[in-house]
């Protein structure tokens, strides 16, 4: 095995947990608006915006309401 395959393959372990742990899209009740899961797990408790009623977006970061995320489109 070469050295470049051997630093790759941890190089790709660590992408790839940094990916299962970025926000991402979850379904809730509503299949037009699925709610959002965050790096810690937790699924934001609404599923749309609160002012424009869109869809979450997993790129902007849940403020918590004790100790719950709620997300922002």
């Amino acid at each position: 095995m070469s050295p470049h395959s051997v630093r790759a393959v941890p190089l790709a372990l660590l992408c790839l947990a940094a990916i299962a742990a970025a926000p991402h899209h979850v379904p809730g009740t509503d299949a037009d608006h699925p709610r959002v899961k965050y790096a810690d797990s937790l699924v934001s408790l609404n599923d749309r915006c609160a002012v424009r009623l869109n869809k979450l977006n997993p790129k902007i970061p849940a403020v918590y309401v004790n100790a719950q995320p709620i997300g922002f489109c």
